[in-house]
């Protein structure tokens, strides 16, 4: 989960703002959960419209390993390993503040089937295999950042894995699912609600064609 601050951006290793931790309540696919949030992580005064519709859109299996890329202070990450409560996800920020707030709120909410990272994107966790990735990703980051962590998570992904990730529609969500499609073959909206679309994107033939416009 990415935005800007002030003079910087929510995906800097260290927020240039200083640390004002507070707390947060939300309920998320029918569970209350508390979280501990802070300045220079994005959603610090609430869980945002757009987690909000990941949250409720993802679909993910008991036994599904995961990796939640941009985590935040882990909402996304958090839920999904209480929906993959025989699997396992990793959760990863850049942002050394969001991971320590990750931390404490796996703890906080009792969520042991997790693994907190410091690193960009999917580099951090090259070597190893997922079934599903979740982003909200950080479109203020420029597209050549947003599409090189795209090819990362493909290269984590096993074969048939999923990338779900949600997009504000002014900020060029269809585009960037038809970038997306052409990485990994093919990509599907799942949900459009509040201003943002969530699209699913499977691993496959990365020559496959773009999806149509009525596809996403």
């Amino acid at each position: 989960m990415r935005g800007p601050v002030v003079g910087s951006h929510y995906f800097d290793e260290r927020p240039p703002v200083a640390s004002r931790p507070r707390k947060i309540r939300a309920r998320l696919r029918g569970r209350e959960w508390t979280f501990v949030t802070d300045r220079g992580v994005f959603g610090r005064d609430a869980v945002d419209a757009g987690t909000r519709l990941l949250i409720e859109t993802m679909r993910l299996a008991p036994t599904d390993h995961v990796l939640d890329v941009g985590c935040g202070y882990g909402p996304v990450g958090l839920v999904a390993a209480v929906s993959a409560s025989a699997g396992r996800v990793v959760l990863v920020d850049v942002n050394a503040r969001a991971v320590h707030l990750a931390e404490q709120n796996a703890a906080l909410n009792n969520v042991s089937n997790v693994e907190v990272l410091l690193g960009d994107g999917g580099t951090v966790v090259a070597g190893r295999t997922f079934d599903v990735a979740v982003t909200n990703p950080p479109i203020r980051a420029g597209r050549a950042t947003l599409l090189r962590l795209v090819r990362e998570v493909g290269d984590v992904l096993r074969p048939g894995g999923r990338l779900v990730f949600v997009v504000r529609t002014a900020q060029g969500a269809k585009t960037l699912a038809r970038e997306v499609a052409a990485i990994f073959g093919t990509v599907t909206e799942l949900a459009h609600k509040s201003g943002y679309r969530v699209y699913e994107a499977v691993k496959g033939d990365a020559t496959a064609p773009a999806p149509t416009q009525r596809d996403v």
